[in-house]
């Protein structure tokens, strides 16, 4: 199973998630490594990454919901300024 996995979901099930009340995290374009010691749930408000990853590349875009899977190691690359609603479930 992927360690990321990418939805498009509508208005509706965002708000049903609460996606609009989780904190805000913001980034300028910069290239770090990151690990997930536990899942993590965001919705990319603003800006372009591009997530390296042992399985691939992913791209994040404004609209993506992501899924982080608990143990993936990975190397953010922030390719213009990133603003997203974060939780941690």
């Amino acid at each position: 199973m992927s360690k990321v996995i990418i939805e498009k979901l509508n208005e509706q099930e965002l708000k049903n998630r609460g996606v609009f009340n989780w904190p805000v995290w913001e980034k300028e374009k910069s290239k770090f490594d990151w690990y997930y010691d536990s899942d993590e749930e965001c919705y990319i408000i603003e800006g372009e990454v591009v997530v390296e990853t042992d399985e691939g590349e992913y791209i994040l875009k404004p609209g993506d919901f992501v899924t982080f899977k608990k143990g993936l190691e990975c190397v953010w690359n922030i390719k213009s300024d990133v603003k997203k609603h974060y939780n941690f479930p």
